[in-house]
């Protein structure tokens, strides 16, 4: 087993692809995927929703291609795409040819749908003569019925076996370029798939949970089985599916590599507190509000957004920026150190100025620019509330108290 790299088990080596310009696997940064729900030959709307998602985060963008007025769109989308295009083809060998004809940079094929080996070669020879690479996109949903027969069913070994078979296709006309999914709906199933088809290829691994449904179930499924094997070290690029608008998937891909430590932060992160009965304010709306007037402005950086002043604070030290309530005011924090005392109604534009100025000069020059008096200000705001609604804190000293009298050491310091 690999040796941990931090709480991640380091990533199992991979040869290396390129579809275009990104690097797939070989140690290259994770990738972000998503697929286009627009028809393909509509150029515009497929090329806006393009945009939007490698706005979102994705790498690479994959488009459908079922007929040939998709087939022409692509000739059109691809010069225009901010990304790299792969064309996702299911039935027809004339489909994977004439993508091939208009310029995208990787295909998609399913073994259990394009099943001739005649046609399989024939499509592998061409993208070699490209230099285009070939997903072979395993599903549990789609596999050839004799490996269904042979195996009792869409088990790990089916998956990983249907898998091998096009491998042993594109070895007669010498074709590698290659990388794999052994997707299922099922997450348990798709984690088996994944671990063993890791144990058994050194091709990169597409990672994704087939069929997930829509948010919120479809986000959670999803994450499970994607972040349970990234953490192990396996998977080179990623893809939620979702019954969502794709914009979620891209999002969700690269929030989920940020949060792992995967790909260096994009965009914004907010943490908020989970509120109690010590919360000052509506954490819920509040956070809502700073999330929706900061998320589109790509600001890479964590802000907390807490009930309270007592705790606040201190728990999100580690944030870059953040806003805590007290006594119908807010206390606006950089890394722990409070900067700046504004009143309740105007925590979120604060906070949004705040981060912009942030992002724009760097901590220690917002340190420096911290209002005078804020921190005693805020500190006589927090001895307040400490006192008028109590804390654990105010009864530490009883409890030690205590406990001394429990072992019979009254005078015993405290060390």
């Amino acid at each position: 087993m690999a040796t941990p790299t931090g709480n991640l088990t380091e990533r199992r080596p991979t040869r290396q692809i390129h579809v275009g310009d990104v690097a797939v696997g070989g140690g290259a940064p994770v990738t972000v995927q998503s697929m286009t729900t627009t028809k393909t030959a509509d150029v515009d709307g497929t090329l806006a929703q393009i945009y939007a998602l490698a706005a979102a985060g994705a790498d690479i963008v994959r488009c459908t291609c079922n007929e040939e007025a998709a087939a022409e769109g692509l000739a059109r989308i691809v010069p225009r795409s901010p990304v790299p295009i792969i064309a996702d083809i299911h039935f027809h060998v004339e489909m994977a040819l004439a993508a091939l004809e208009a310029g995208v940079q990787g295909l998609r094929l399913n073994p259990g749908n394009l099943r001739k080996p005649e046609e399989i070669k024939l499509v592998a020879a061409e993208a070699k003569d490209r230099g285009v690479p070939i997903r072979i996109g395993v599903n549990a949903g789609s596999l050839h019925p004799d490996l269904y027969k042979k195996y009792g069913g869409a088990t790990p070994e089916a998956l990983v076996e249907s898998a091998r078979m096009e491998l042993a296709y594109f070895a007669e006309v010498g074709f590698d370029d290659v990388k794999i999914s052994v997707k299922a709906s099922s997450v348990p199933l798709m984690i088996d798939a994944y671990r063993l088809a890791s144990e058994t290829f050194d091709y990169p691994l597409h990672l994704g949970v087939t069929e997930a449904g829509p948010p919120p179930g479809g986000l959670l499924k999803g994450t499970a089985g994607i972040a349970t094997l990234l953490a192990e070290g396996i998977g080179d690029t990623i893809r939620y599916s979702l019954t969502a608008d794709p914009v979620e998937e891209a999002r969700a891909g690269r929030q989920l590599l940020e949060a792992l430590g995967l790909r260096e932060r994009k965009g914004l992160d907010l943490i908020a507190c989970p509120s109690c009965g010590r919360s000052e304010i509506d954490v819920i709306a509040v956070a809502q509000a700073a999330q929706a007037a900061l998320e589109n402005r790509n600001l890479p950086i964590q802000v907390a957004v807490m009930g309270c002043v007592v705790n606040g604070p201190g728990e999100a030290r580690e944030a870059d920026l953040g806003i805590a309530a007290g006594r119908k005011r807010g206390h606006l924090f950089i890394k722990g150190k409070i900067v700046r005392v504004v009143p309740e109604d105007q925590m979120v534009e604060a906070l949004v100025a705040e981060a912009e100025r942030l992002v724009a000069e760097g901590v220690e020059a917002r340190l420096a620019a911290a209002d005078a008096g804020a921190e005693a200000e805020a500190e006589a705001d927090r001895r307040e509330l400490l006192d008028a609604k109590g804390d654990d804190a105010n009864a530490s000293e009883t409890r030690v108290d205590l406990i001394r009298k429990r072992f019979g050491d009254e005078a015993a310091p405290i060390t």
